[in-house]
């Protein structure tokens, strides 16, 4: 399959996982943030963003395969109430945020945090232990409706061993362009090609020094 934009060891495909995943040779880490099957639409924002595609479930096999493409470590986010579903993993880190979400007003307790699971096979090995709290602020998801931010991704990337990373749901490219700052390979899938451009275009700024 031909990439849609590939320079200096980053590579997107424009293209569904379940496609692309079985082409691919393993790699070190996986980190990614795929749909977490609530159909999701903020509501909060002047300029609003269209649905995410393939929101409407929890793609259990996907994720399930994408874990097993990590010869050393994976990293899922996820929802609190994603955990149930997913595979048991050796621990969570827990992303928490620099705002809360509205969510039922009466009956629950606005979350203020993100899970974020970590699978580790037998190639893992830190490069130096990070707790499991991370506190980072939100980025606004200006570029899309569940951004993440470069400084936690790259504190994630940065504490494992590694070279080669896969986000197989890679939206706008935020796990590129950590990966790109740490002078690590990555490979981002997606399946929408506006996300694709999006993604293109940071990564260029960034080799440009813009």
């Amino acid at each position: 399959m031909k990439p849609y934009y590939e320079h200096n060891g980053i590579t997107i495909y424009n293209a569904d996982c379940r496609e692309v995943l079985p082409t691919l040779d393993k790699v070190d880490l996986v980190l990614t943030d795929p749909p977490y099957g609530m159909a999701f639409q903020s509501n909060h924002r002047i300029l609003k963003h269209d649905k995410i595609a393939g929101d409407a479930y929890l793609p259990l096999d996907l994720i399930a395969s994408s874990i097993e493409k990590a010869n050393n470590a994976a990293y899922i986010f996820c929802r609190w109430d994603n955990l149930y579903d997913l595979p048991k993993p050796k621990s969570v880190i827990a992303w928490v945020k620099n705002n809360w979400s509205m969510g039922d007003l009466k009956h629950e307790h606005g979350r203020q945090w993100e899970a974020c699971c970590f699978y580790c096979h037998s190639g893992h090995e830190f490069i130096k232990r990070i707790p499991d709290v991370i506190t980072r602020c939100r980025t606004g998801n200006k570029l899309h409706p569940t951004e993440k931010p470069v400084d936690l991704l790259t504190q994630i990337i940065a504490c494992n061993v590694g070279d080669t990373i896969l986000d197989p749901f890679m939206g706008s490219g935020t796990t590129l362009l950590a990966a790109k700052q740490l002078n690590r390979k990555c490979i981002g899938i997606e399946l929408e090609e506006k996300y694709c451009e999006i993604a293109a275009k940071r990564l260029q700024q960034e080799y440009l020094g813009l």
